[in-house]
């Protein structure tokens, strides 16, 4: 469902004047390194954390909650969380369309003010701000995903999207009837092109020939993209109109729109981040042929086990295919009858075989 974000500004700005009033306290305190989940390279710990204690900020980007896609994976991984670690408050707030540098800045300072501690950032939108807030409250742990913002007390939570996204590009091109395929991205930033990348590439794995279009929905500095559904179904139904029959979506909440597109036109597309044929509005699950899945619930859950246990590590830790953090779904059974194949290409990846590139 859409949801009405000048409300949901407006109800930012409400919880950042009640965050004001709030007592600033302290986290515990310690340094941290690097560790990879692929590579497994450590560093030292910080102090061990009281499980109760545990107040976590989370600030999404746009979106929020309710995007059906990569702001509801980190959701999920804090449910995981309270439902498993004993956590303590918990609060959420998001960001609004075209906010300022500044705007995050004083979204995650109000939370690390108000005592929540760790405080983690969904998306690199937040890669300016959370080196300049983690280094005026260097007692606060803070996670950001999808960015390598470098800090003593940040921790950085990566994916290899370019792998999971070589399956589902693999996946498009065995069950393509016109060799035509198409992609959509939100925004044409560097992290958004490893979906393409992989994509492309998984693609012409499988027939060399086989034709991408490719369209991004807006540039930088404009992160609209991200959060237009019209956009994104005009995209896809420009590709759809030219011959593409499978339209992979990169885009965020853009990309129910691409859903749309595909319902209409009676074509596949393919869904992002989460398991979409799950995820997506009802009216559209059947039109997703599979989803590139990236696994932020488990790194959201896993960074806040660290932080529990008295483990946290500056530093990223990387999801890819071999860790378990990239994959691709199998929801409603449309690529049942090529999993095999796509099992064989992933093999190949950890392997070292297949090297995917990431831009």
């Amino acid at each position: 469902m859409l949801r009405n974000h000048a409300g949901k500004l407006a109800a930012t700005t409400a919880v950042s004047a009640m965050l004001m009033a709030v007592a600033a306290c302290g986290g515990d305190s310690g340094s941290g390194g690097t560790d990879t989940a692929s590579q497994g390279a450590t560093a030292a710990s910080s102090a061990p954390a009281a499980a109760d204690a545990a107040k976590v900020g989370l600030a999404y980007d746009i979106g929020g909650r309710g995007d059906q896609s990569f702001n509801d994976a980190a959701a999920a991984g804090l449910e995981k969380a309270k439902a498993e670690l004993k956590l303590g408050e918990t609060k959420e707030l998001e960001a609004g369309a075209g906010e300022t540098g500044a705007q995050k800045e004083e979204r995650l300072r109000l939370l690390a003010q108000s005592g929540y501690n760790p405080v983690i950032a969904v998306g690199f939108a937040y890669s300016e701000a959370i080196k300049k807030v983690a280094a005026e409250f260097p007692e606060v742990k803070f996670a950001i995903i999808d960015d390598a913002a470098q800090g003593p007390n940040i921790s950085n939570l990566v994916f290899a999207e370019n792998e999971g996204s070589f399956l589902v590009g693999a996946a498009a091109a065995l069950k393509t009837k016109k060799d035509h395929i198409g992609f959509v991205g939100g925004v044409q930033v560097p992290l958004i092109k490893k979906f393409e990348a992989g994509y492309v590439r998984g693609a012409q794995s499988v027939k060399p020939d086989i034709k991408v279009d490719v369209k991004y929905l807006t540039q930088p500095p404009d992160f609209a993209g991200f959060n237009d559904p019209a956009k994104g179904k005009t995209a896809a139904q420009g590709m759809y109109d030219a011959g593409a029959d499978i339209v992979y979506q990169a885009a965020g909440g853009s990309g129910g729109g691409v859903f749309e597109a595909a319902k209409d036109a009676k074509a596949w597309a393919i869904g992002v981040d989460s398991d979409q044929a799950l995820t997506a509005d009802a009216s559209v699950r059947s039109v997703i042929l599979t989803s590139m899945l990236k696994k932020v619930d488990v790194a959201v859950f896993d960074f806040l086990k660290s932080y529990v246990d008295g483990t946290v590590k500056a530093g990223p830790t990387t999801y890819d295919l071999k860790a378990g953090g990239v994959d691709f779904s199998t929801t409603g059974g449309q690529v049942d009858d090529i999993k095999n194949k796509l099992d064989e290409y992933k093999q190949k990846i950890i392997d070292g075989e297949i090297k995917v590139p990431s831009e």
